[in-house]
């Protein structure tokens, strides 16, 4: 998802920011409950990554969505991948 597209609505108070390595990625987790709801990649600062488990009008049972494959294990070729889709 672009940062244009991204807007914090509520729940800020909430977050903490954990970073490592480099420190260029941004990961928030719930101060409350430890969830991730959302975290700005490293590898791709032009995206965030979102939990649509978070997400109050998004059901994964019925609603329509298009599943991409990550390699985890292959980060920077994945994330270049994710990048020419764009």
């Amino acid at each position: 998802m672009s940062p244009e597209q991204f807007s914090l609505i509520e729940g800020k108070e909430y977050l903490s920011l954990y970073q490592f390595g480099t420190k260029e990625a941004k990961h928030y987790y719930c101060k409350a409950c430890g969830i991730h709801p959302f975290s700005k990649p490293r590898l791709a600062p032009n995206m965030y990554s979102i939990n649509v488990r978070c997400l109050d009008d998004f059901d994964l049972e019925t609603e329509s969505y298009k599943v991409l494959h990550f390699d985890g294990q292959n980060w920077e070729e994945a994330v270049a991948a994710l990048n020419e889709r764009q």
